[in-house]
C-alpha cells in the first residue's frame, strides 16, 4: 500500500525540525513525506511575502508556532485575510490564490495532495498601490524540498520590469 515507505510509519519531531530551520537561512521548508497522494512539510515564515500562490490541491495549514495571516483572493479578486492562531488549523480549497504570511519565528505544518504529473503551481504578484496584476511565475513542483516559493521570488525580484506596474508606475520594493 505504501511502497516507498517500505512498511515504515514515519514519526516526526516537530521541535527538532523547527530548531534546524530556525538555525539556517538555506532552507525555509522541510518535507516530512511526499508519498502516494499525500505531501506534508513544515514551513518557516519569512520577513516578507508578497505573492499569491495558486496550487491545484487543497491545503490544511496548522499553526505549530506563532500566528498565520493567510491573505487570499475571492473569485472576484478582492483580498481577504484569515487569521490562524497558534494551535489552530485552516482548510483551504484548491485553486484559491493565497499568501501565507507569518514571521521567521513562526512555523506551519502543511498537508496537501501531492502534485500529479504535469500539474502547475502559479505565483502571482499584484501592485501594492493599485492592486493591478504584475507578474506570474509557474513551476511544476515535483519536490517541496526544492522550495519553489524561493525560486519564484528569485525570478520575480531579479527583474525590475516584473516589479513595475504598467498601470500606475509603482515599483514593488525589493525583498
Amino acid at each position: 500500500m505504501f511502497p516507498s515507505l517500505q512498511g515504515r510509519m514515519p514519526q516526526v519531531d516537530f521541535e527538532e525540525i523547527m530548531a534546524y530551520l530556525r538555525g539556517t537561512d538555506e532552507r525555509r521548508t522541510w518535507p516530512l513525506w511526499q508519498e502516494d497522494d499525500c505531501l506534508a512539510f513544515i514551513a518557516r515564515g519569512r520577513e516578507y511575502r508578497s505573492e499569491f500562490h495558486i496550487n491545484p490541491s487543497f491545503e490544511m495549514q496548522y499553526s505549530l508556532k506563532g500566528l498565520l495571516n493567510l491573505h487570499w483572493r475571492t473569485p472576484e479578486g478582492k483580498e481577504q485575510v484569515s487569521v490562524v492562531p497558534e494551535g489552530s488549523c485552516l482548510y483551504q480549497a484548491p485553486l484559491v490564490p493565497h499568501s501565507p504570511r507569518f514571521g521567521p519565528d513562526a512555523f506551519q505544518l502543511v498537508i496537501e495532495r501531492k502534485r500529479r504529473p504535469g500539474e502547475i503551481d502559479r505565483f502571482h504578484w499584484f501592485c501594492p498601490s493599485c492592486d493591478n496584476f504584475l507578474h506570474e511565475e509557474t513551476f511544476i513542483v515535483a519536490d517541496y524540498g526544492a522550495d519553489p516559493v524561493s525560486r519564484a521570488y528569485d525570478n520575480f525580484f531579479s527583474s525590475l520590469d516584473f516589479r513595475t506596474c504598467r498601470k500606475c508606475g509603482t515599483v514593488m520594493p525589493d525583498r
